[in-house]
């Protein structure tokens, strides 16, 4: 058996990814207590709940700064990829809390829409245009770090639909200040909602792939291993499997036939460079045999750089 592995890794520095998802942290923490302090003298409810939702905000951007932590582990013992999925966790649990306070927000946005509470259209108003600069600096903040991590994607889309929710909640504001059309604080919830909806869903399914070991979306199996297939002195690709060890990080495994005589060596390093180069993808386990190399006497003859066979040829899966 010949085996090939080529090890690739090409990420954004995780120093950098910290740094900016601790200021926005910071800046999200300073503002919930404000805003918590302003809802208790106002005694508005409406902003206590929003200050409960930059509380899931901050909650999200701390699990994403330790899972970095985790992740950047270096693979050892029973953990052969290292902690690298555990930002598809992250991912998860980002997705999972968004789809729950979604759900606890359209429940409380439809019992407003049928007994519309008075509202502090003023404080509101103001509360929200504030939250608004400051959800700018911090999604401008995970903006900057690598955002092919799930786990940063997840906190930046938690700001994100805050960000949304406070410009939906300053409209509302305004309405609500001019016309007292209490209804107007609830239709701008339920269009967060949708929003945040959204965003769950995209997290789970994303992360549900990586997990389920599914090809990337951006990569098809088939067209690979044709490719693969076409290489100068390959008989046949099959066996051929590819997924993500985490957002970002392909990997790929195969089993090649070459033709006999052929240097199986120099094949798989010149299959190897294709799937970087091509396809980005730069963790390789390829397996190589020689076409009939169940005949070892003609395998020593004709490729002396092997003396022995490399194996029987076994067919599970589409070849190329």
């Amino acid at each position: 058996m010949s085996a090939g592995h080529s090890h690739a890794h090409g990420h954004a520095s995780a120093d950098g990814d910290r740094r900016w998802l601790l200021g926005a942290l910071l800046v999200i923490v300073a503002y919930m207590v404000g805003e918590v302090a302003v809802g208790v003298v106002a005694r508005s409810l409406a902003l206590i709940s929003d200050a409960a939702h930059m509380l899931t905000d901050a909650g999200s951007i701390a699990l994403a700064l330790c899972t970095i932590r985790l992740a950047a582990r270096p693979a050892s013992g029973f953990m052969t990829y290292g902690w690298k999925r555990a930002e598809i966790l992250s991912a998860q649990v980002n997705g999972l809390t968004l789809l729950l306070l979604a759900a606890w927000l359209a429940d409380e946005a439809i019992r407003r829409l049928i007994h519309p509470p008075q509202v502090t259209g003023s404080l509101v108003l103001i509360t929200a245009l504030v939250g608004i600069v400051v959800n700018v600096a911090a999604t401008l903040m995970i903006g900057r770090a690598n955002r092919t991590s799930l786990n940063v994607e997840g906190a930046f889309q938690h700001i994100l639909n805050d960000l949304f929710a406070f410009v939906a909640t300053a409209v509302a504001g305004a309405i609500m200040l001019l016309t007292r059309f209490w209804r107007a604080d609830a239709i701008a919830t339920l269009f967060v909602v949708a929003l945040m909806a959204r965003a769950g869903f995209g997290l789970i399914a994303a992360s549900v792939r990586v997990f389920m070991e599914a090809a990337p979306k951006d990569l098809d199996p088939a067209a690979i291993g044709r490719a693969m297939a076409g290489c100068d002195a390959v008989v046949e690709v099959h066996d051929l499997h590819i997924w993500e060890i985490t957002a970002g990080s392909s990997a790929l495994s195969a089993h090649v036939l070459v033709e006999c005589g052929r240097d199986c060596h120099s094949v798989r390093a010149d299959l190897a460079r294709l799937l970087d180069e091509q396809y980005g993808i730069h963790h390789t386990t390829l397996q190589l045999d020689h076409a009939g190399s169940d005949d070892a006497e003609r395998d020593r003859s004709a490729a002396p750089h092997c003396e022995e066979p490399h194996g029987p040829v076994h067919r599970s899966s589409t070849a190329y």
